[in-house]
């Protein structure tokens, strides 16, 4: 069983470190090997939907929260034709 089974299927941030660099990564973890985690996150762009994965090895890991709230979405930006119509 691993240190952080109790999240599977929740939404959660996960700070972790790459070499000096400390990273976050948001999202629903799906899997604890009890060697890494993985992230998932599912977006949409361009009309189509894409799928983020994330593989976190535990001796990366700094820390794991829930995260309670869904992620705000970003306003789409409009394109160079409707800014010339305007």
């Amino acid at each position: 069983m691993g240190r952080y089974s109790a999240f599977v299927g929740k939404r959660v941030q996960a700070y972790y470190r790459a070499a000096e660099i400390h990273l976050s990564a948001a999202g629903t973890l799906v899997s604890d090997s009890g060697k890494s985690i993985v992230l998932e996150d599912h977006l949409s762009q361009g009309g189509k939907e894409k799928t983020i994965r994330v593989e976190i090895p535990y001796q990366f890991v700094i820390r794991v929260n829930e995260a309670h709230a869904e992620p705000s979405r970003t306003k789409q930006i409009p394109s160079a034709q409707s800014k010339k119509k305007a």
